[in-house]
């Protein structure tokens, strides 16, 4: 499917002209840390993962502004641009879109402040302005450290998973959401100061830090005792399909993929269909709806056809990562290990509200190849294995074995 990288600039609320889809990602109570939404589930980056997304026409035109026929989130959209206009600035206005939305019905609609939707956007590169630490936030409201970046600020100052965080910039964090934390910990400047609050066991400091540019890593490729080589791929970030392909075209010959997609949060859904051209000829990867028209996703042609595969899953596999696993299973081309994945398999549209913020509403679902829907359901692996996954993947990837 044709269009750009990137979230392309959402539409204004009643206007009919371009439309872009949006696959989002969130994140489970109890899933790998990465996932960056509205809610204030457990674990979150500070790095906020791309949302997947796809460009495409719109396929109707504006019905205008109160028609019957007219599309539930276009409704759900003028309600939150009403809310916004009337009256409200700032904080208020958000949080009166973010009441009208939720009055929609849509389980999966979000509202972002302009601030943290360009957050949004820059994240589609791959990388983002910050000192590389993921927080959670444990059962009593405690904000902790729940993964450092390697070479970022963070890490050089000696700081630890595990490691509580008590404050940002003299505000403490315990018992606030986690976007929040991460709100304060991201910066749009590269150099400038920010000031930790920190515990460990008995040792409390304060650390000041400069933000840094850093790439998320999405991609990280490994070879694996047996020969086999495993690409864990984290998020479908800008640049990361392609990483994915490469690392396939430079696995010694005959070596078997393991892909690991555990706690993969999503990401551009265009990125997860390029990646499945390493090890497909091209074909269907999933068709979607937006308004009942129905749209389909191709891989390339040309990818490597003869290496085993394995697909590690688990329940923080979500969205555009759930595409690509049922793309691969559906077509016979990897065996899925792992337990059901996350089940989002719903498309959003963003809309720009009057004060700027946007509001993400639910147009439509995606199928795998199949014609499986996944929104609510997620996808069955072929070997369920809670405990020991990876070793059971390995086992299951040996006995695979080389092409004959």
């Amino acid at each position: 499917m044709s269009g750009p990288d990137r979230l392309a600039e959402p539409r204004r609320v009643r206007r009919g002209a371009a439309l872009t889809l949006v696959f989002a990602s969130v994140l489970a109570t109890g899933a790998a840390t990465g996932s960056w939404t509205k809610d204030t589930a457990h674990g979150r980056s500070e790095a906020p993962p791309a949302r997947s997304v796809a460009s495409a026409e719109d396929s109707g035109q504006d019905r205008g502004p109160r028609g019957e026929d007219r599309d539930p989130s276009d409704a759900a959209a003028d309600a939150a641009a009403d809310a916004v206009a009337d009256g409200k600035s700032g904080k208020d206005a958000t949080e009166a879109a973010e009441e009208a939305v939720s009055r929609s019905g849509d389980r999966w609609a979000s509202v972002y402040s302009q601030g943290e939707y360009r957050a949004f956007e820059q994240s589609l590169d791959g990388a983002y302005t910050g000192v590389g630490l993921w927080a959670k936030r444990a059962a009593d409201g405690r904000i902790e450290v729940s993964r450092v970046q390697r070479g970022g600020p963070a890490e050089r100052a000696g700081i630890r998973a595990g490691d509580r965080l008590t404050a940002v910039d003299g505000k403490k964090v315990a018992g606030r959401p986690v976007t929040d934390v991460v709100s304060l910990l991201r910066g749009d400047h590269e150099n400038t100061p920010v000031t930790l609050g920190l515990r460990r066991a008995s040792r409390a400091w304060t650390e000041t830090l400069r933000r840094a540019r850093l790439s998320t890593d999405s991609v990280t490729v490994s070879r694996l005792p047996g020969g086999a080589v495993m690409i864990k791929v984290g998020a479908f970030t800008k640049g990361s399909g392609e990483a994915v392909r490469k690392a396939v075209r430079k696995a010694p010959a005959g070596a078997g993929i393991l892909l690991d997609l555990r706690g993969n949060s999503g990401g551009l859904v265009t990125e997860a269909t390029r990646a499945s051209s390493a090890v497909l000829d091209g074909g269907l990867v999933a068709t979607y709806d937006v308004r009942g028209r129905q749209r389909a996703l191709h891989a390339r042609r040309g990818g490597d056809t003869d290496r085993p595969v394995v697909a590690l899953v688990d329940g923080g596999t979500m969205s555009a990562a759930e595409l690509l696993t049922g793309a691969l299973q559906d077509r016979g081309r990897a065996v899925v290990v792992g337990s059901r994945t996350f089940g989002k398999g719903s498309v959003q549209m963003p809309s720009r509200l009057p004060d700027g913020s946007v509001a993400e509403l639910t147009v439509g679902h995606y199928r795998t190849p199949s014609g499986r829907a996944v929104d609510g359901r997620g996808i069955t692996p072929d070997l369920e294995v809670e405990d020991g996954a990876q070793e059971r993947a390995e086992t299951v990837l040996t006995g695979l074995g080389p092409p004959s």
